[in-house]
C-alpha cells in the first residue's frame, strides 16, 4: 500500500512538472479576476483568523471538544473565522464613520 501512495505522488510530481512546463511555454501571464482576487483574500483572512482563534484557544485551555457531539458539517471554529471575515470590511466601514462624526 505504501509503495503504491510513492507511486501516484512520484506520477503526480512528474505530471505537475510536466504542467508547469507546459504552461510557461505561454510567454503570457494568467490574468486574476477581480472575483478570484476576492475569494483569495477572504480565504487569506478567514485562514488568519482562524489559526488566531486556535492559538487563543490553546492558550487560554478552552476545550475544544464543546462542539464534537454536533451535527456540523463544518469545523464551527472555521465557519466563525470565515464570518468575521466576511463581516470584517463591513464593520471597519462603520467604525470609520463613527469615529470621523465625533
Amino acid at each position: 500500500m505504501e509503495v503504491l501512495g510513492l507511486a501516484l505522488l512520484l506520477l503526480g510530481c512528474a505530471a505537475s512538472v510536466r504542467e508547469r512546463w507546459y504552461l510557461s511555454m505561454w510567454r503570457s501571464q494568467p490574468i486574476a479576476s477581480p472575483l478570484s482576487k476576492v475569494i483569495a483574500q477572504l480565504v487569506g483572512t478567514a485562514g488568519g483568523i482562524y489559526l488566531s482563534l486556535e492559538l487563543l484557544f490553546s492558550f487560554l485551555k478552552i476545550p475544544t471538544d464543546w462542539w464534537s457531539t454536533s451535527a456540523f458539517v463544518v469545523e464551527p471554529l472555521a465557519l466563525v473565522s470565515l464570518i468575521l471575515a466576511i463581516v470584517q470590511p463591513f464593520g471597519i466601514r462603520a467604525w470609520l464613520r463613527f469615529r470621523n462624526r465625533g
